[in-house]
Parts: structure tokens; sequence; C-alpha cells
């Protein structure tokens, strides 16, 4: 993790990248949902989260490495671009 940058908003947190992010209402946080899920499928590179009313939480790790890599960083990034 030492050489992969933690994006603004985001906090490494154990073997992850987390991140909560809230909204005005559900529905818009089920759509934010929706634009992440297709980022992270086109990056075939899918995040830990959930989903409580208003509130989004996402957890990036690289569960082949067993740590947060540059493919972790990389998504956190695409995501901040939604908000």
């Amino acid at each position: 993790m030492s050489d992969v940058v933690v994006p603004n908003g985001w906090r490494h947190e154990g073997n992850a990248l987390r991140r909560e992010f809230t909204f005005a209402n559900f529905t818009e946080a089920f759509a934010f949902m929706t634009s992440v899920a297709v980022m992270a499928e086109a990056a075939d590179h899918h995040p830990d989260w959930s989903n409580s009313y208003n509130t989004v939480t996402i957890a990036l790790t690289s569960h082949d490495k067993g740590c947060v890599t540059q493919r972790d960083s990389s998504l956190a990034e695409q995501i901040n671009t939604l908000v």
C-alpha cells in the first residue's frame, strides 16, 4: 500500500480504502450505486458496499493481493467523479 495514493475523501483502513457517501434520499443513493456498478464492471474490480436509506458505504480492496493496490485507488478516483 505504501506506493498507492489514497484519493481525496477516502481513508486507508485495514486492508481497504473506505468512504461513506450521503445523499438527499434513497433514490439518489441508488442512482449513485448504479453508476458505481457500471464503473466497477468496466474495470472488472468490484466493491464491498452497503446501503442504508440515503447512505452508501464503500470498501475497495484487491482480494487477490490481500491489500490495497493501484486498482483500488484508480476506482476510488473514478467514483469521486460522481459526487
